[in-house]
């Protein structure tokens, strides 16, 4: 079984079978005994970063541990292996993988690649941002068009703003921070008829929670050919966000162009991080279950608050609180929990983080003590 074909059969198995995933590779139970290495702090519940908290693995952490003897060395000494993995995930060769620090890396190089010298950009707004204010550090000139009413993407609106100068269109799918999905076949329709005019880049960190059976990663149109850019991570279903690594998928010429400029790369032991990362399928799945129940313990929070929230494809919750997130950010705190930044124009609304079922708890009594 390919790669890329194990990974979504293990989502649907974690499905439809009471989380716990019974086969060759033996049991993967709720608890994660034999996956994780040490119990979650639960004294403050860090929940406004989108990270995993249970992660890196056990097996990922051993690996890490036992690449100490080479960080002494360049990445050269392990890169074309994980590159090669990568590939064969993707289905790809590897001169369409780009290796960065973490998707934001990626994100960057591309917002410098077609956004300097005044080149444009279309984005949804608000969504992830660390590109779109990169390439105007360097004179680009962003259009931020206004999420629909379900809080997705207008891609109609989109549309109607390219332009002579369009060098590129962002798509953040499923969306942060409003955690909205693209209809698949809307998805691709658009991605097939924009990338004839300007660039598409996906931006797939969240791909991985993904639900719907037999969505598409938009690597399909990288395959054909299409001026389409696909970037992942490691940091969230992984956990591996402290490491910093993740790559762009792209055609040849388009890859060739992105890599000149990655600055910082990546480092020795989160190369060797992600190797065994992506052959971890226990944790894989064990991962994404946690992430389901924590949502529905957060689902439950709101619905006994009758507060209005996002359905999510992805590690968090976008909901209205009706209070200025400026003065709810610090009143939680107060109660031991972090949520998430502000994001304009919605000033009344807070994202927050899927964590353990101990901080879902602490983040029920918190809520519903602050907004009492």
């Amino acid at each position: 079984m390919k790669s890329i074909d194990r990974r979504q059969w293990l989502k649907k198995a974690s499905l439809g079978s009471g989380f716990t995933l019974m086969g060759g590779l033996g049991p993967i139970a709720v608890s994660g005994k034999e996956l994780i290495a040490t119990p979650v702090d639960t004294s403050i519940a860090k929940l406004n970063s989108n990270e995993n908290p249970f992660g890196p693995s056990k097996r990922v952490r051993s690996a890490i541990s036992k690449a100490f003897d080479d960080a002494c060395r360049y990445p050269s000494v392990v890169f074309r292996p994980l590159l090669e993995q990568i590939a064969e995930t993707e289905g790809v060769p590897t001169d369409h993988i780009v290796i960065t620090g973490g998707s934001t890396e990626g994100l960057k190089a591309t917002g410098l690649t077609y956004g300097i010298d005044q080149g444009e950009i279309i984005a949804a707004d608000p969504t992830f941002q660390a590109m779109l204010r990169y390439a105007e550090g360097f004179g680009a000139y962003v259009h931020r068009v206004p999420v629909d009413q379900q809080l997705g993407h207008d891609l109609n609106a989109m549309s109607q703003r390219i332009n002579n100068k369009t060098r590129l269109i962002f798509i953040c799918n499923p969306n942060n921070p409003t955690g909205t999905l693209l209809e698949k076949n809307q998805l691709r329709d658009f991605c097939s008829t924009i990338s004839q005019k300007a660039v598409v880049f996906s931006d797939e960190a969240y791909y991985d929670f993904i639900m719907e059976p037999d969505y598409p990663s938009m690597v399909e149109l990288v395959k054909e050919g299409m001026n389409v850019i696909v970037s992942k991570t490691f940091s969230k279903v992984y956990g591996l966000a402290g490491m910093r690594i993740g790559y762009l998928v792209a055609r040849p010429d388009i890859a060739s162009r992105l890599r000149k400029n990655i600055m910082a790369m990546t480092n020795v032991l989160a190369i060797e991080a992600a190797k065994e990362a992506l052959k971890d399928d226990a944790f894989y799945t064990f991962s994404l279950t946690k992430n389901m129940e924590a949502k529905n313990a957060l689902y439950k929070t709101l619905d006994d608050l009758n507060l209005e929230y996002i359905k999510s494809h992805t590690n968090f919750v976008f909901f209205k609180s009706g209070r200025p997130i400026s003065e709810l950010i610090p009143a939680m705190k107060k109660e031991h929990v972090i949520v998430g930044r502000p994001f304009p124009p919605f000033y009344e609304w807070c994202r927050i983080s899927t964590g353990t079922l101990p901080q879902m708890a602490q983040f029920d009594t918190a809520l519903k003590k602050v907004l009492s």
